[in-house]
């Protein structure tokens, strides 16, 4: 009974971790990485959802705004079975395009203008963090494995 119930929960199920390079290219356009999954018991992975991310914020103090724009996003459908005390990995790649704001169209023009939109940013305490998210869905378990981790895109 008590097995079961860890089973549906989660609790000695699928772990999830995401294996991403510490820096990308914007001008590649892509992600390339891995997921590892490990369980202590057999289970059997349905699908996998990953999510790029960017965490915009600008202003300072009580002016400060910060939103969240999903960039790109992937799903891989198809069933992944992991053996008992075992791993499995799957390899992904996310294509992405990032938005640029007007001021940043703005500096891309030539030198002088990316000074003047650098200064621009600055004053404004404007800054864009990227993450990857990634959710497996895994048959029998209501509570998902999931991991996320921060992304350095120049």
């Amino acid at each position: 009974m008590i097995g079961k119930v860890k089973q549906w929960l989660g609790i000695e199920g699928v772990k999830l971790e995401l294996l991403l390079p510490e820096e990308v290219s914007e001008k590649a356009g892509f992600v390339i990485g891995k997921i590892v999954f490990q369980s202590m018991n057999a289970q059997t992975i349905t699908g996998i959802k990953i999510v790029l991310i960017e965490k915009y914020t600008r202003g300072r103090g009580k002016d400060k705004l910060v939103d969240e724009y999903e960039v790109s996003s992937t799903s891989i459908n198809r069933t992944i079975e992991i053996p008992m005390n075992g791993t499995a990995e799957v390899d992904f790649q996310l294509p992405f395009k990032l938005v640029k704001s007007n001021v940043e169209q703005f500096g891309g023009r030539n030198f002088l203008f990316g000074g003047i939109a650098a200064a621009a940013k600055m004053i404004n305490n404007v800054k864009s963090e990227f993450r990857i998210e990634a959710e497996a869905s895994v048959k029998g378990v209501a509570l998902n494995p999931f991991d996320k981790q921060s992304l350095v895109i120049k």
